[in-house]
């Protein structure tokens, strides 16, 4: 599932990286929890929160199932 993750992440980072911020994988649980650094920008920016439930966490589980939740780490 981790290579699914990294796949889906890929998609995302574009946008993330225009506004001078990434993303990082830290981690993929057996339970379907996925673990993510936000960098850059991101990990100061007051939206980051959005960011993550939005646009990280709900594109993972779309487009992938096993995917149960997301946490910032």
């Amino acid at each position: 599932m981790r290579e699914k993750v990294e796949k889906a992440l890929a998609k995302i980072r574009p946008a993330l990286q225009a506004d001078g911020g990434d993303v990082e994988l830290a981690d993929v649980t057996s339970d379907g929890v996925v673990k993510v650094k936000l960098v850059g920008a991101c990990a100061g920016c007051p939206m980051s929160t959005m960011t993550l439930a939005i646009g990280i966490e709900r594109t993972l589980k779309r487009e992938i199932p096993e995917v149960k939740r997301v946490e910032a780490v």
